[in-house]
């Protein structure tokens, strides 16, 4: 068994770890913690888990999280930089759900997060959680920096483009919305369902902290000597609980047919069991991945001209984040990729 403890348990991305680890076969989970809520039991937090899990929160003890194999961090972005470092010495596994180790330009970092990083050496060790990439990284990393929400979606649907030099980098267009989790467990005014419900709006369309993951990590999958890949990235805002919807742009550099673009995302993903390539035509819907480690996407040729469209969809509580982190854990300690990550869609 894998002795797993989680800091940072009562968010969004939190619970989502805790439901999908207690039924995890492999996992043993040892400790959760939370200041606010320790002595606290958790499924009077979360009544969801109500004889899944018997932990209660605790205070976070390095001592009592050195003894475990696997530690997650579903925390606030500038935590998990004091507490991990202290963690690897000891030789425990670490799996980041923050971005405190996505983004490898330490300023970079420092400029869209508004904090000094207490930890520039861990970034440059960590390895980018995206399993349809990282791989062979993934299994033998000690430390794992979980991708964004937004970056998940958004690469897994241009990777198959920008790998085969199809498309023009410095062009790419990406309109995403998700649904009010990806802003997390926080009381805000914005967030009320009174402000969100029958409505649909953009934020941060003058810059996202998201978009410096997303370029330094498709630079990687470009051929070499091609120009850095340019995004305009505009986010929105849905009125539902959970899920994300990209919709991405992106000028032909040559002549291809939909029927060979059909092909070239079929190919791309063969084997992949959490990348679905939908029939031609098809257009993906969020509810189709509700609750699940599935990424779907459908790519469209409108007009047949050189602007081909890729839709892509995942629930970002899960492929964006958790389920995700479960799938690195799964690679890490050479499990079955899919344990615990096999549950259908919840549908309606």
């Amino acid at each position: 068994m894998i002795k797993v403890a989680i800091v940072g348990g009562t968010g969004y991305t939190g619970v989502e770890l805790l439901r999908l680890l207690a039924a995890h076969p492999e996992v043993e989970l040892t400790a959760i913690t939370s200041r606010a809520l320790a002595g606290t039991p958790v499924a009077e937090l979360f009544p969801n888990l109500r004889g899944h899990c018997d932990l209660a929160f605790c205070e976070p003890d390095i001592e009592q999280l050195g003894r475990c194999d696997l530690v997650f961090f579903a925390t606030p972005h500038g935590v998990a930089q004091a507490q991990v470092p202290d963690l690897l010495r000891r030789g425990v596994r670490v799996i980041d759900l923050s971005a405190d180790f996505r983004i490898k330009d330490i300023p970079t970092w420092e400029q869209w997060y508004g904090q000094r990083h207490a930890a520039p050496e861990m970034a440059a060790e960590a390895v980018y959680g995206l399993p349809e990439v990282n791989r062979a990284a993934i299994a033998g990393a000690q430390l794992i920096a979980c991708p964004g929400c937004y970056p998940t979606s958004i690469q897994l649907g241009w990777i198959p483009l920008l790998e085969s030099g199809l498309v023009d980098p410095g062009r790419l267009v990406a309109s995403a919305a998700s649904g009010a989790t990806g802003a997390g467990r926080q009381g805000k005014t914005e967030l009320l369902f009174a402000e969100n419900s029958d409505n649909f709006r953009a934020y941060a369309a003058g810059g996202h902290r998201h978009l410096p993951e997303i370029e330094q990590e498709l630079q990687w999958v470009q051929p070499a000597g091609s120009d850095p890949a340019r995004v305009t990235f505009v986010p929105h805002l849905l009125p539902m609980v959970r899920g994300m919807h990209a919709t991405l742009f992106a000028n032909l550099r040559k002549e291809a047919e939909i029927e060979e673009l059909q092909r070239l995302f079929e190919s791309r993903y063969t084997g992949e069991p959490f990348v679905d390539v939908l029939p031609a035509g098809s257009h993906p819907q969020t509810r189709t991945v509700r609750g699940t480690n599935m990424c779907r996407l459908a790519v469209l040729q409108p007009g047949g001209r050189d602007t081909v469209v890729v839709l892509s969809v995942i629930d970002n509580l899960a492929k964006g984040a958790s389920a995700q982190a479960v799938q690195n854990m799964n690679i890490m300690f050479g499990l079955n990729e899919t344990l615990a990550l096999e549950s259908p869609a919840l549908l309606p």
